[in-house]
């Protein structure tokens, strides 16, 4: 009976309803694993920068590790390898596909943000450390103070870029059958036979997704213009 439907009545009926779900669990895996590579992202790079080598060379090879290999490798590693090789260990652990999912692209995108943030650090004129040094400030609240605040801005556009790439990587955790936007996606073709109204509807999810954050995140820039930030 859908094989009749106009494609109006079958992308209203039968496509967006299950779309909808699928959106939704692509926009968690995002923002989940967005705030959390961030948040290890800016960890990993300050170790980069730190002057202490062993950190240094741990961070430089982090990010080799997780830049180097393929997402689709980490998160079929993560979801079925890791579970084993703890077993090995007398470590019963069974992840789930979205706590599996977040981890992989959680690490897989702090690789790359913790390179945004070192090259905003770097990007602030040496003076500035020099003369928050010479006020009395130690090295931790002139980075904490001075330099991180200022990159902000500076960053928020490759910042952007990256999430946005981030939201269309989070289609590679429909190999573990996570049912996110391309899994649903596939699903819903494969039952009513109808690809193209349906991966139609999968392409323009993504686009408003990107041009979500896109938006949001002209805002905040705006924002710091208007502060007059740097």
């Amino acid at each position: 009976m859908e094989a009749e439907l106009s494609f109006w009545a079958f992308s209203t009926n039968v496509i967006l309803p299950r779309l909808s779900e699928g959106i939704l669990v692509t926009l968690k895996l995002t923002l989940t694993s967005g705030f959390i590579g961030l948040i290890l992202g800016m960890l990993v790079a300050l170790l980069r920068i730190s002057g202490i080598k062993l950190l240094s060379y741990f961070s430089l090879f982090y990010i080799t590790l997780f830049r180097g290999t393929p997402l689709l490798l980490q998160i079929l590693f993560i979801y079925f390898a890791l579970p084993t090789i703890l077993a090995n260990y007398n470590i019963d652990l069974v992840i789930d596909a979205f706590p599996a999912g977040v981890m992989a692209l959680s690490l897989n995108a702090a690789a790359y943000f913790a390179e945004i943030f070192r090259a905003g650090i770097l990007s602030i004129p040496k003076g500035q450390s020099e003369a928050a040094r010479a006020l009395g400030l130690s090295k931790k609240q002139t980075m904490l103070l001075i330099i991180i605040p200022q990159t902000y801005r500076r960053i928020i556009p490759p910042l952007v870029n990256e999430l946005s790439a981030l939201t269309k990587e989070t289609s590679l955790v429909s190999v573990i059958s996570l049912g996110e936007l391309l899994y649903t996606t596939q699903r819903v073709g494969a039952k009513y036979l109808r690809i193209w109204e349906v991966y139609l509807w999968a392409g323009i999810g993504y686009l408003l997704i990107v041009l979500i954050l896109s938006a949001i995140a002209l805002r905040i820039e705006k924002k710091l213009e208007q502060k007059g930030g740097v």
